[in-house]
């Protein structure tokens, strides 16, 4: 008996969310499903008009290089308190399908996601599924579509100005090696590269005009940019390149000047911290990338509870996913203060990452992410903070 206690002991040590020490209220924290084998990760949550919520992410023997990889979904009902049980949203067949985004624009339902073809990031296809009927069991979808976007030579003047205005570095370790600027200068020059290779990972914003900004990057070029549509999702325009050296999956935030701030992970140079760009003019163009003093090893997600009132969700270990964070910043991003711990191995063990996050509309913030206890034990959490709690 004792030594069944010392076990329990021991994971709970192990696996802490650090109730005591945070500055917000945790209301429910539940799996969507049993930890698996099976690769699950790239969540994404939306509340539907009913009040009860879909969550999609994806589910496979692996990512990019394992054809069977499918977007998977399930339903939870305010009602019950629960998850319904998983079920396909989408399937393109023969090729893997990742890194799903769900949203609601004007009564219709919206998943975007990318088919990778190839098996490699930089040849994946945006592609979208819309839907009217939605509250039922599982999602009937009424029409789907590419999202093709042909960015011009404009894209490539953009990065080559933006490139200019970022501080020197030596990425060479000899004259005769290639320069890291030079080479991604190349490679915009290239319209195939330019046209392909877009992926999708965290949830748009709409702006009050009706335009959906829908976050996208290339891990080709190693940073990002934003696909929008003035068309309710029927046509799509590209913007400027959110240049910066390993700045991607930007989260979307508007604050009180009409700006557009975008905050992305750190996927270049360590140590690997959060990344900002902002937008003066609705999305369509982006200074150059900087960085901020808040670690960021893997994807963010941002929200605005308020007009002042930003919190943010981000891997704030030196390396690795083994600690969730959550931020909040009271000065309209200007700065940024952990309020608390979501979720942390302290073995560094378990794997927690890919957040996203949305508030509904009772008062509750939801997250879902990536829980991987093992590398054969994987679930998608679900947490459901109060919102009054982060003031």
């Amino acid at each position: 008996m004792k030594e069944i206690l010392l076990t329990m002991t021991l994971l709970i040590l192990a696996y802490t969310v650090q109730a005591q020490q945070n500055k917000f209220k945790v209301l429910e924290r539940n799996f969507i499903f049993p930890h698996q084998s099976l690769h699950v990760h790239g969540s994404s949550i939306v509340e539907l008009p009913s009040g009860d919520l879909l969550s999609t992410w994806f589910e496979g023997s692996g990512e990019r290089g394992s054809d069977d990889v499918k977007i998977m979904g399930a339903k939870y009902k305010q009602a019950t308190k629960r998850w319904g049980s998983p079920y396909v949203l989408a399937d393109t067949e023969g090729l893997p399908d990742c890194n799903p985004v769900l949203f609601m624009h004007r009564n219709k339902l919206f998943l975007v996601w990318i088919a990778v073809q190839a098996n490699r990031w930089e040849n994946s296809v945006l592609r979208f599924r819309r839907s009217a009927e939605f509250e039922g069991d599982e999602v009937k979808w009424e029409w789907q579509d590419n999202i093709l976007l042909k960015p011009g030579d404009d894209f490539v003047a953009a990065v080559k100005a933006r490139f200019k205005e970022l501080p020197p570095r030596n990425h060479a370790w000899a004259e005769y090696a290639p320069r890291y600027d030079a080479q991604i200068i190349q490679a915009t020059e290239d319209p195939t590269k330019r046209a392909f290779g877009w992926m999708t990972r965290i949830k748009p914003l709409i702006l009050s005009s009706g335009r959906i900004l829908l976050p996208v990057y290339s891990d080709g070029f190693n940073f990002s940019m934003i696909a929008f549509s003035d068309s309710n999702g029927e046509s799509w325009n590209y913007s400027e390149p959110i240049v910066g050296r390993g700045n991607i999956q930007p989260a979307l935030i508007d604050n009180s000047k009409g700006e557009i701030v975008a905050y992305m992970r750190d996927s270049g140079d360590d140590p690997a911290l959060l990344q900002q760009s902002v937008s003066k003019d609705q999305g369509k163009s982006w200074s150059v990338n900087k960085e901020f003093n808040v670690k960021s090893t893997a994807s963010v997600d941002v929200l605005k509870l308020d007009r002042s009132n930003w919190i943010l969700l981000t891997n704030d270990n030196e390396e690795g996913r083994a600690r969730l964070s959550l931020y909040q910043s009271t000065d309209e991003g200007a700065s940024w203060q952990s309020i608390g711990i979501i979720v942390e191995d302290k073995t560094k063990v378990g794997r927690f990452s890919y957040p996203a996050m949305i508030a509904d509309s009772k008062g509750s913030i939801h997250i879902t992410y990536s829980h991987h206890k093992a590398p054969n034990s994987k679930s998608i959490e679900h947490v459901v903070i109060d919102r009054k709690s982060i003031q």
